[in-house]
């Protein structure tokens, strides 16, 4: 019986519902293999450390010059060689895609085998991405993380599993909010692209309110290495207490601890927000209109506010923060409104559906 390929690389937001899907395979006693990039931190995962892992040459091509787009090209075309060799040596029984540049050479690698194993691809995003519209033709299954999804081709077979979050954020499914008491918890999480813009708007937003409201923050970002000791400063100038990183392991006890979230809004961002169930202020990459989709779930449901990056500054946002977080009842009913977006068990709800249609293929 041959092994389940995962294939996901890239930033966390792609990893880390592969890494959710990953554990649930194993629990259940499968051979999980992970095909991934040279970007990925894999090998520090908890779970794909005890797999058997495979580096893969890949590269994006979109939005590129020509020169680089060739190059992407090339890359891509040296990870199908590679891919095919390797599944043609291991004969999966699966190969679960993630999305992204990094999934594509193994899939396509998949789809172009003498005994073909089943293809199933996951998107995290209420528009489907690039590679999966072109990779989807090749697929069985198609995995959805939102009831409705932009740009899925005419003929897909769907199922909405919803975005398989860690398991550390699953067991803290719409957790109790407690409405601000004294100090005001505000977490932000930029996300591998996009801390850079808040690192500097969220510090210069909080220098303009109040200061009897400033002084009850209490702020928990994420943001880049280079920029970390210069919002410390900041922040100890305009009196505001943060513990700033460009990475916090434990996310999920943040998250429950949060009263208002500000972050961009990738797939995985949103859903692990709308799991907990915690009001959220998004601002989404400019450059990803999926992100504008994300965000739009949890605003269409009274969840979340939506600012758009062009043209944003500090005074917007300074007044987007102060009227929420002098308004207890407000916060209050965006989280339960957030925690209805949420889809806790995506994680079994995808593996379900690789092992049924695994079933259903032996059997015939």
């Amino acid at each position: 019986m041959g092994p389940f390929v995962i294939a996901a690389g890239g930033t966390g937001g792609h990893l880390f519902p592969a890494e959710a899907l990953a554990e649930k395979l194993m629990l259940r006693g499968a051979h999980v293999v992970l095909m991934t990039d040279t970007r990925s931190k894999a090998e520090t995962s908890s779970i794909f450390g005890q797999s058997e892992r495979f580096v893969v040459p890949s590269a994006g091509i979109a939005g590129r010059g020509l020169i680089r787009a060739g190059f992407g090209m090339l890359q891509i075309s040296r990870g199908l060689i590679k891919a095919r060799l390797i599944l043609g040596r291991i004969a999966p029984r699966a190969v679960i895609g993630f999305g992204g540049y990094p999934s594509v050479a193994p899939v396509l690698a998949a789809c172009i085998m003498r005994q073909r194993p089943l293809i199933v691809l996951h998107d995290q995003n209420a528009v489907l991405g690039r590679a999966n519209r072109v990779l989807a033709k090749c697929a069985d299954r198609l995995a959805l993380s939102f009831s409705e999804v932009a740009g899925v081709p005419r003929g897909s077979v769907t199922c909405v599993t919803g975005n398989p979050v860690r398991s550390t954020i699953a067991a803290r499914r719409s957790a109790r909010f407690s409405v601000p008491v004294g100090r005001v918890r505000l977490l932000v999480l930029g996300g591998s692209l996009g801390a850079r813009i808040l690192a500097t708007l969220v510090p210069d937003a909080l220098s303009k309110l109040p200061q009897e409201l400033r002084q009850h923050v209490e702020l928990t970002m994420q943001c880049p290495a280079d920029l970390t000791e210069g919002v410390r400063r900041q922040l100890v100038e305009i009196g505001v207490r943060g513990d700033v990183a460009p990475f916090f392991q434990d996310v999920d006890a943040r998250l429950e601890a949060a009263h208002l979230v500000v972050a961009r809004a990738g797939g995985s961002t949103v859903a692990e927000i709308a799991v907990i169930g915690r009001p959220a202020l998004f601002v989404p990459l400019a450059i990803n209109p999926d992100q504008y989709a994300n965000a739009d779930v949890l605003v269409r449901a009274g969840g979340a506010i939506r600012l758009d990056e062009v043209g944003l500054t500090a005074d917007r946002l300074a007044r987007e923060l102060q009227n929420l977080l002098t308004d207890r009842e407000r916060l209050r009913t965006m989280a339960a409104a957030a925690a209805t977006c949420g889809i806790a068990d995506g994680a079994d709800r995808l593996a379900a559906l690789v092992l049924d249609a695994v079933s259903e293929r032996t059997a015939s």
